[in-house]
Protein backbone atom coordinates (compact mmCIF):
# COMPACT_ATOMS: atom_id res chain seq x y z
CA UNK A 1 0.00 0.00 0.00
CA UNK A 2 1.00 3.75 -0.84
CA UNK A 3 1.72 5.64 2.29
CA UNK A 4 1.13 8.84 2.44
CA UNK A 5 3.34 11.63 4.34
CA UNK A 6 2.94 15.40 5.66
CA UNK A 7 3.58 16.06 2.09
CA UNK A 8 0.94 14.63 0.67
CA UNK A 9 -1.27 15.79 -2.25
CA UNK A 10 -5.16 15.86 -0.44
CA UNK A 11 -7.95 15.91 -2.88
CA UNK A 12 -11.69 15.01 -2.14
CA UNK A 13 -15.39 14.19 -3.81
CA UNK A 14 -18.91 15.96 -2.09
CA UNK A 15 -21.70 14.67 -1.95
CA UNK A 16 -24.91 14.35 -0.11
CA UNK A 17 -25.25 10.83 0.02
CA UNK A 18 -22.05 9.85 -0.98
CA UNK A 19 -21.59 6.22 -0.43
CA UNK A 20 -22.49 5.16 -3.58
CA UNK A 21 -19.56 7.00 -5.61
CA UNK A 22 -16.99 5.27 -7.12
CA UNK A 23 -14.78 8.31 -7.66
CA UNK A 24 -12.16 7.03 -4.73
CA UNK A 25 -11.96 3.76 -6.20
CA UNK A 26 -10.69 5.25 -9.60
CA UNK A 27 -8.36 8.24 -7.58
CA UNK A 28 -6.97 6.43 -5.43
CA UNK A 29 -6.43 3.50 -8.03
CA UNK A 30 -4.19 5.99 -10.14
CA UNK A 31 -2.60 7.12 -7.04
CA UNK A 32 -1.17 3.74 -5.99
CA UNK A 33 -0.15 2.90 -9.88
CA UNK A 34 1.87 6.23 -10.10
CA UNK A 35 3.56 5.92 -6.54
CA UNK A 36 2.24 9.40 -5.89
CA UNK A 37 2.79 10.82 -2.04
CA UNK A 38 -1.76 11.54 -1.57
CA UNK A 39 -4.81 10.83 -1.18
CA UNK A 40 -8.53 11.32 -2.72
CA UNK A 41 -11.16 11.13 0.13
CA UNK A 42 -15.40 11.24 0.36
CA UNK A 43 -16.57 14.06 2.33
CA UNK A 44 -20.69 13.88 3.60
CA UNK A 45 -21.17 17.33 2.81
CA UNK A 46 -24.80 18.90 3.75
CA UNK A 47 -26.04 21.75 1.64
CA UNK A 48 -26.15 24.35 3.76
CA UNK A 49 -22.46 23.31 5.00
CA UNK A 50 -21.03 22.65 1.23
CA UNK A 51 -19.81 26.91 1.25
CA UNK A 52 -17.95 26.51 3.95
CA UNK A 53 -16.69 23.12 3.20
CA UNK A 54 -15.15 23.96 -0.04
CA UNK A 55 -13.39 27.25 2.11
CA UNK A 56 -12.03 25.55 4.48
CA UNK A 57 -10.56 22.46 1.93
CA UNK A 58 -8.98 25.66 0.19
CA UNK A 59 -7.46 26.43 3.60
CA UNK A 60 -6.36 23.17 4.89
CA UNK A 61 -4.23 22.89 1.53
CA UNK A 62 -6.73 20.15 -0.23
CA UNK A 63 -5.38 20.24 -4.12
CA UNK A 64 -9.05 21.04 -5.04
CA UNK A 65 -12.45 18.30 -5.45
CA UNK A 66 -14.85 16.87 -7.08
CA UNK A 67 -18.59 17.48 -6.63
CA UNK A 68 -21.82 15.64 -6.94
CA UNK A 69 -25.63 15.59 -6.50
CA UNK A 70 -27.00 17.69 -4.96
CA UNK A 71 -24.14 20.58 -4.84
CA UNK A 72 -22.85 20.82 -9.09
CA UNK A 73 -24.72 24.31 -8.86
CA UNK A 74 -23.46 25.70 -5.88
CA UNK A 75 -20.22 24.88 -6.78
CA UNK A 76 -20.15 26.92 -9.60
CA UNK A 77 -20.90 29.48 -7.50
CA UNK A 78 -18.35 29.19 -5.60
CA UNK A 79 -15.78 29.52 -8.56
CA UNK A 80 -13.53 32.72 -9.25
CA UNK A 81 -12.68 30.80 -12.86
CA UNK A 82 -14.95 28.98 -15.01
CA UNK A 83 -14.41 28.05 -18.15
CA UNK A 84 -17.24 28.37 -21.28
CA UNK A 85 -18.30 24.97 -20.65
CA UNK A 86 -18.73 25.40 -17.17
CA UNK A 87 -20.96 28.62 -18.32
CA UNK A 88 -22.85 26.61 -20.77
CA UNK A 89 -23.67 24.34 -18.10
CA UNK A 90 -24.19 26.40 -15.32
CA UNK A 91 -22.84 23.93 -12.88
CA UNK A 92 -19.41 22.45 -12.22
CA UNK A 93 -18.13 18.78 -11.16
CA UNK A 94 -14.49 19.72 -10.55
CA UNK A 95 -12.86 22.38 -8.59
CA UNK A 96 -8.85 22.65 -7.70
CA UNK A 97 -7.64 25.36 -6.18
CA UNK A 98 -4.66 27.51 -7.15
CA UNK A 99 -1.54 29.13 -5.60
CA UNK A 100 -3.05 32.35 -5.94
CA UNK A 101 -6.41 32.02 -3.95
CA UNK A 102 -8.51 31.12 -6.75
CA UNK A 103 -11.09 28.46 -7.27
CA UNK A 104 -11.02 27.31 -10.59
CA UNK A 105 -14.00 24.81 -11.91
CA UNK A 106 -15.31 23.07 -15.16
CA UNK A 107 -17.78 20.22 -15.87
CA UNK A 108 -16.14 17.32 -17.59
CA UNK A 109 -18.80 15.07 -17.46
CA UNK A 110 -19.54 16.26 -21.54
CA UNK A 111 -15.87 15.75 -22.50
CA UNK A 112 -15.57 12.14 -20.72
CA UNK A 113 -18.76 11.27 -22.43
CA UNK A 114 -17.04 11.94 -26.13
CA UNK A 115 -13.79 10.43 -24.91
CA UNK A 116 -15.58 7.22 -24.06
CA UNK A 117 -17.10 6.58 -27.66
CA UNK A 118 -13.80 8.08 -29.30
CA UNK A 119 -12.01 5.03 -27.22
CA UNK A 120 -14.45 2.65 -28.75
CA UNK A 121 -13.70 3.85 -32.50
CA UNK A 122 -17.34 6.20 -33.12
CA UNK A 123 -16.82 9.07 -34.97
CA UNK A 124 -19.32 12.36 -34.03
CA UNK A 125 -18.50 15.06 -36.62
CA UNK A 126 -21.20 15.65 -38.96
CA UNK A 127 -23.33 12.16 -37.48
CA UNK A 128 -26.70 12.12 -36.53
CA UNK A 129 -27.21 11.83 -32.60
CA UNK A 130 -30.28 11.41 -30.90
CA UNK A 131 -30.11 11.69 -27.32
CA UNK A 132 -32.82 10.56 -24.96
CA UNK A 133 -33.98 12.78 -21.91
CA UNK A 134 -33.64 16.41 -21.01
CA UNK A 135 -32.08 16.97 -17.68
CA UNK A 136 -28.42 18.21 -16.29
CA UNK A 137 -26.66 15.04 -18.00
CA UNK A 138 -28.73 15.79 -21.27
CA UNK A 139 -26.94 19.05 -21.08
CA UNK A 140 -23.39 18.04 -20.50
CA UNK A 141 -23.25 15.25 -23.23
CA UNK A 142 -25.02 17.65 -25.98
CA UNK A 143 -22.98 20.56 -25.56
CA UNK A 144 -19.75 18.25 -25.86
CA UNK A 145 -21.01 16.50 -28.86
CA UNK A 146 -21.73 19.64 -30.66
CA UNK A 147 -18.37 21.12 -29.90
CA UNK A 148 -17.37 17.69 -31.13
CA UNK A 149 -19.55 18.15 -34.76
CA UNK A 150 -21.82 16.05 -34.29
CA UNK A 151 -25.88 16.95 -35.61
CA UNK A 152 -28.24 16.88 -31.81
CA UNK A 153 -31.92 15.49 -31.37
CA UNK A 154 -33.65 15.88 -27.92
CA UNK A 155 -36.46 13.47 -26.78
CA UNK A 156 -37.58 14.03 -23.50
CA UNK A 157 -40.90 12.43 -21.92
CA UNK A 158 -41.83 15.96 -20.93
CA UNK A 159 -41.30 18.42 -24.33
CA UNK A 160 -41.05 21.79 -22.56
CA UNK A 161 -37.77 20.61 -21.38
CA UNK A 162 -36.30 19.55 -24.20
CA UNK A 163 -37.57 23.06 -26.26
CA UNK A 164 -35.93 24.75 -22.83
CA UNK A 165 -32.78 22.98 -23.42
CA UNK A 166 -31.96 23.53 -27.54
CA UNK A 167 -32.86 27.34 -26.76
CA UNK A 168 -30.07 27.12 -24.30
CA UNK A 169 -27.43 25.45 -26.33
CA UNK A 170 -28.81 27.64 -29.21
CA UNK A 171 -28.54 24.06 -31.46
CA UNK A 172 -30.12 20.95 -32.34
CA UNK A 173 -33.49 19.71 -32.93
CA UNK A 174 -36.71 18.09 -30.98
CA UNK A 175 -38.67 15.40 -31.45
CA UNK A 176 -41.64 13.85 -29.42
CA UNK A 177 -40.95 11.54 -27.04
CA UNK A 178 -43.51 8.60 -28.43
CA UNK A 179 -42.17 9.47 -31.92
CA UNK A 180 -38.53 8.39 -30.96
CA UNK A 181 -38.91 4.42 -31.59
CA UNK A 182 -40.44 5.33 -35.29
CA UNK A 183 -38.04 7.96 -36.31
CA UNK A 184 -34.76 5.83 -34.99
CA UNK A 185 -33.66 5.18 -38.04
CA UNK A 186 -32.34 8.35 -39.74
CA UNK A 187 -29.79 8.35 -36.65
CA UNK A 188 -26.05 7.43 -36.43
CA UNK A 189 -25.70 7.76 -33.01
CA UNK A 190 -28.75 6.66 -29.61
CA UNK A 191 -27.62 7.71 -26.39
CA UNK A 192 -29.41 7.29 -23.27
CA UNK A 193 -28.99 10.03 -20.77
CA UNK A 194 -32.26 9.24 -18.84
CA UNK A 195 -32.48 6.69 -15.08
CA UNK A 196 -34.64 4.39 -17.20
CA UNK A 197 -33.00 0.41 -16.73
CA UNK A 198 -31.03 2.04 -14.26
CA UNK A 199 -30.96 -1.05 -11.48
CA UNK A 200 -33.66 -0.12 -8.81
CA UNK A 201 -35.51 1.83 -11.19
CA UNK A 202 -38.80 1.34 -13.51
CA UNK A 203 -38.52 -1.50 -16.22
CA UNK A 204 -38.39 -0.23 -19.49
CA UNK A 205 -38.67 -2.03 -22.54
CA UNK A 206 -36.11 -0.35 -25.38
CA UNK A 207 -37.70 -1.14 -28.85
CA UNK A 208 -35.12 -0.69 -31.46
CA UNK A 209 -36.89 -2.25 -34.20
CA UNK A 210 -36.72 0.75 -36.81
CA UNK A 211 -32.88 1.11 -35.59
CA UNK A 212 -30.27 1.26 -38.78
CA UNK A 213 -27.91 -1.36 -38.72
CA UNK A 214 -24.95 0.54 -38.53
CA UNK A 215 -26.78 2.59 -35.64
CA UNK A 216 -24.16 3.07 -31.98
CA UNK A 217 -25.51 2.57 -28.86
CA UNK A 218 -24.63 4.28 -25.74
CA UNK A 219 -25.90 4.95 -22.35
CA UNK A 220 -24.44 7.03 -19.39
CA UNK A 221 -25.97 4.03 -16.69
CA UNK A 222 -23.10 1.99 -15.93
CA UNK A 223 -25.25 0.00 -12.60
CA UNK A 224 -25.75 -2.41 -14.08
CA UNK A 225 -22.95 -1.89 -16.34
CA UNK A 226 -25.09 -3.95 -19.24
CA UNK A 227 -28.32 -1.79 -19.14
CA UNK A 228 -31.67 -2.78 -20.60
CA UNK A 229 -30.95 -0.58 -23.63
CA UNK A 230 -27.85 -1.94 -24.87
CA UNK A 231 -29.17 -5.44 -24.34
CA UNK A 232 -31.95 -4.79 -26.53
CA UNK A 233 -29.09 -2.99 -29.14
CA UNK A 234 -26.97 -6.62 -28.52
CA UNK A 235 -29.53 -8.70 -29.47
CA UNK A 236 -30.23 -6.60 -32.64
CA UNK A 237 -26.77 -6.75 -33.55
CA UNK A 238 -25.91 -3.17 -32.80
CA UNK A 239 -22.23 -1.50 -31.84
CA UNK A 240 -22.75 -0.78 -28.43
CA UNK A 241 -20.82 1.50 -25.90
CA UNK A 242 -21.24 1.02 -21.56
CA UNK A 243 -21.52 3.91 -19.61
CA UNK A 244 -18.92 3.06 -16.86
CA UNK A 245 -16.17 4.44 -19.57
CA UNK A 246 -17.44 8.04 -19.22
CA UNK A 247 -17.27 8.02 -15.41
CA UNK A 248 -13.53 6.89 -15.19
CA UNK A 249 -12.51 9.77 -18.58
CA UNK A 250 -14.36 12.25 -17.07
CA UNK A 251 -12.16 12.07 -13.74
CA UNK A 252 -8.87 12.59 -15.53
CA UNK A 253 -8.94 16.18 -15.61
CA UNK A 254 -9.17 16.34 -12.33
CA UNK A 255 -6.66 14.13 -11.20
CA UNK A 256 -4.02 16.17 -13.51
CA UNK A 257 -4.77 19.22 -12.04
CA UNK A 258 -4.78 17.54 -8.43
CA UNK A 259 -1.41 15.23 -8.72
CA UNK A 260 0.03 16.75 -11.84
CA UNK A 261 -0.24 13.55 -13.70
CA UNK A 262 -2.52 13.02 -16.59
CA UNK A 263 -3.69 9.22 -16.18
CA UNK A 264 -5.05 6.82 -18.66
CA UNK A 265 -8.34 4.62 -19.39
CA UNK A 266 -7.39 1.16 -20.12
CA UNK A 267 -8.50 -2.28 -18.91
CA UNK A 268 -7.00 -3.00 -15.82
CA UNK A 269 -8.79 0.31 -14.19
CA UNK A 270 -12.01 -0.49 -16.06
CA UNK A 271 -11.66 -3.79 -14.56
CA UNK A 272 -10.91 -2.80 -10.89
CA UNK A 273 -13.86 -0.60 -10.84
CA UNK A 274 -16.29 -2.62 -12.91
CA UNK A 275 -15.21 -5.35 -10.09
CA UNK A 276 -16.40 -3.04 -7.24
CA UNK A 277 -19.96 -2.67 -8.77
CA UNK A 278 -20.43 -6.38 -8.42
CA UNK A 279 -19.98 -5.72 -4.71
Amino acid sequence: MQLITGKAKIAAVLGWPIEHSRSPLLHNFWLQRHQIDGAYIPLAVKAEDFKNVIQGMKAAGFKGCNVTIPHKEAAYQCCDIVDETAKKMGSVNTLWFTEDGKIHGTSTDGDGFVANLKDADVTLTDKKVLILGAGGAARSVAYALLQDGAQITITNRTLQRAEQLVRDLGAGQIIEWKSWIKELGQFDVLVNTTSLGMEGKDDYLFDLQHASNDLVVTDIVYVPRVTPLLKAAELKGLKTVEGLGMLLHQARLGFSKWFGINPVVDHELTEFVANSLKK
